[in-house]
């Protein structure tokens, strides 16, 4: 019968490193026989349902022109969950990639038996994907919301705030956002890097950690809604209301300039206004009322103009301050009444009239006339 290779694997979205794989180990012999992981050791030790059911996964394996043959693994041990069907082949060799987590145990079962251990190297010439990033990708969604911040903004960053405790509050917005359909200016302060991450299937969270940011991008663009979270040792999403009284009220604008960050230690911040901000615009959140969240936008645009940042030009009837970081990207514009916002879009280049976001959006609204029915 000639040399039997023997590889094992949950195989759960097939790519094409797991045909590299399974062509270089057909080579190593006359005859190649794949384990493929059950459901129950999927669930048992992955602690999650896979994407495809066992017998979907096998009939998969079993097409590919490299397998000779495939059976499903059952058993209870981690990391050798073949060896029934591993010792009923009795393979010449055992066949693994270079970053299997199970190479002292593998190792010793092949001793054990006789048989050699191949280590194979990932040579794919093209991008390297995982499972689990596949399943990341097709989990993401195809449109997400940018937020714009209202007041508090700077509390989340704690790398600059050293951790003082206090609101953020911010609004998830629309036109919604997906890979190939951006209507926003790049750079803008609407949390793009976040959204950016999502729609790619990333952790958005992780990703704005590592590029020294704080988390309120990536938790409203994932929560959506207007969201009041709190600052702190006991960081968190206090609230969240539904945005609905804000349409028709808010204006993206573009300064014709990318936003900055600056190094904290460099400028007079006065974080006592930041968080009377934030306070106002959290009791602006749970009133529903525009003149609190007007006053909060005020005061911490006083805040942005003692950093030095340039003023913004005014508009009748409208608060406004720099989103983001500032110093540039878009500056949120909200009105008292929506006639003055539709005569000011109209008669000033870069701005984009936008709406408040939350998912099922009319559902909350019900909710919202259930909870509190006296508010209008």
């Amino acid at each position: 019968m000639g040399r039997t290779v023997f590889v094992s694997g949950c195989y759960d979205t097939i790519h094409g490193g797991h045909i590299e794989f399974f062509r270089a180990a057909r080579a190593l012999g006359d005859r190649l026989v794949v384990s493929v992981a059950s459901d129950r050791v999927l669930m048992r030790h992955k602690y999650r349902l896979p994407a495809m059911p066992e017998q979907h996964r096998l009939e998969v394996v079993r097409a590919i022109q490299y397998v000779d043959e495939a059976y499903l693994s059952s058993g209870d041990r981690v990391g050798l969950d073949f060896q029934e069907v591993f010792e009923r082949i009795n393979p010449s060799i055992l066949a693994v990639t270079q970053d299997d987590r199970f190479e002292s145990m593998k190792r010793e079962l092949c001793a054990k038996v006789g048989c050699e251990y191949v280590v194979l190297p990932k040579t794919l010439t093209y991008e390297q994907i995982s499972s689990t990033e596949m399943r990341a990708r097709a989990a993401a969604p195809w449109m997400v919301p940018l937020r714009v911040d209202i007041a508090g903004g700077w509390l989340d960053y704690v790398k600059a705030s050293g951790g003082i405790e206090g609101y953020v509050v911010n609004c998830s917005v629309s036109p919604l956002v997906g890979i190939g359909e951006w209507s926003y200016e790049k750079g803008a302060g609407l949390g793009g890097s976040a959204a950016w991450s999502a729609l790619h299937g990333n952790n958005s969270f992780l990703s704005e950690w590592a590029g020294g940011r704080g988390w309120q991008d990536p938790a409203v663009v994932l929560e959506t809604g207007l969201c009041v979270w709190r600052a702190g040792d006991a960081a968190g999403l206090v609230m969240k209301r539904n945005p609905a009284f804000l349409k028709g009220h808010m204006v993206a604008v573009w300064t014709y300039a990318r936003d900055e960050s600056f190094d904290p230690a460099l400028i007079h911040r006065d974080y006592d206004a930041i968080v009377e901000a934030g306070e106002t615009a959290m009791r602006g959140a749970l009133n529903s009322d525009i003149d609190l969240l007007r006053e909060a936008i005020d005061r911490s645009y006083e805040v942005q103009l003692d950093e030095r940042m340039p003023p913004l030009p005014e508009a009748g009837g409208a608060s406004r301050k720099y989103c983001g970081a500032g110093w540039g990207g878009y500056a949120l514009y909200l009105f008292d009444d929506p006639d003055r916002r539709e005569s000011f879009v109209s008669s000033t280049p870069g701005s984009i009239p936008v709406e408040p976001h939350m998912r099922y959006m009319e559902f909350a609204a019900e909710l919202d006339d259930r909870v509190n029915p006296h508010q209008g």
